[in-house]
């Protein structure tokens, strides 16, 4: 392990190309934020109370980032973690929560990229093969927010390779999701999309899957607050499957962290994430596929219906439409 026994002084050039190569990740990723936990007290937790040190007075923060890489190199015993460079900065003036606050940044490169790098000697053009860090992709880093220091800061972590996950959030961080709105709203949104394929699915059809998820998520999306017997009476159009939804809530809710959640205010952030990762495609084992319409569901319901044929001995969809567009 090698300290810099110094800051590194920052240039114009080199300034804003570093900015974008700590940064960018996390404007790229969902919104998933930890806060530090101790089974004992904060107080005993190494990085909360480094953090603490910091932000109390950001002037330390060299001498700092020495404890924290030093922790950082204790936790990187195992073999399938990959040596690198560590990044430690203050950052001041970011957005969380349309505030502006102070963070501490703490980055970390691991993989290295080939380039060749050319130089002139007399009328020809000598190539040499080196290797750098690609300033395009951050490896792993966090963000520590100097807000809501009582129960752990809010902190953002990427990690880009997937090989050793559980040691930069677990062993490194020692971090747990902050159950906010954002937490909440992600995590039912997961149940009832299980509860789509494990309840619906068995008990109806694909059709029938995809239009409950239809409408849980608009349903989600239209609303601010979330009350979970207007969700109920809005999304689950057959009445049979109320008791079904309220058995399988009561058996798989400590999965989801949603035990005692009946109500509460809907992160949009959650829900047009949601969206996105939803699958909405009818496969059918004649290798077709009917798309659904997340935006507007009411044509999935008026313009599609399922029957079956006698003759063929085989189920149909039938779509009913005035014209073809263009794609």
């Amino acid at each position: 392990m090698l300290l810099s026994e110094q800051p590194y002084k920052l240039d114009d050039e080199l300034t804003p190309l570093l900015k974008e190569f700590f940064l960018k990740p996390f404007r790229d990723k969902e919104e998933n934020y930890y806060q530090f936990e101790h089974e004992a007290d904060l107080e005993f937790h190494e990085l909360y109370t480094i953090a603490s040190e910091i932000f109390a007075n950001p002037e330390s923060i060299h001498q700092q980032s020495k404890k924290i890489t030093q922790h950082l190199f204790e936790q990187s015993m195992h073999p399938h973690i990959k040596s690198g460079e560590v990044y430690v900065a203050y950052l001041e003036g970011l957005q969380i929560d349309n505030e502006k606050v102070d963070a501490i940044g703490i980055f970390k490169s691991e993989l290295k990229q080939d380039f060749l790098q050319f130089s002139e000697k007399e009328n020809q053009l000598e190539a040499f093969l080196q290797q750098g860090v690609n300033l395009n992709k951050l490896d792993k880093g966090c963000l520590i927010f100097n807000v809501k220091k009582e129960e752990g800061y809010k902190i953002l972590s990427v990690d880009s390779n997937r090989y050793d996950a559980r040691y930069w959030l677990e062993s490194f961080l020692g971090v747990d999701p902050c159950e906010d709105d954002n937490f909440k709203t992600k995590k039912y949104l997961k149940f009832c999309q299980d509860f789509a394929k494990d309840v619906v699915l068995p008990a109806e059809d694909k059709q029938q899957e995809v239009l409950f998820m239809n409408r849980a998520v608009n349903h989600f999306a239209k609303n601010d607050t979330f009350e979970e017997s207007s969700f109920m009476n809005e999304v689950i159009d057959n009445p049979d499957l109320i008791p079904e939804f309220q058995h399988y809530k009561s058996e798989r809710a400590p999965k989801y962290s949603i035990e005692d959640l009946t109500t509460f205010p809907i992160a949009n952030t959650a829900v047009s994430a949601a969206r996105k990762k939803i699958k909405n495609v009818i496969n059918l084992d004649t290798n077709i596929q009917i798309k659904m319409d997340f935006i507007n569901p009411e044509s999935a319901e008026r313009f599609v219906e399922k029957g079956w044929d006698e003759e063929k001995q085989m189920y149909y969809y039938l779509v009913y439409f005035n014209k073809e567009q263009k794609s």
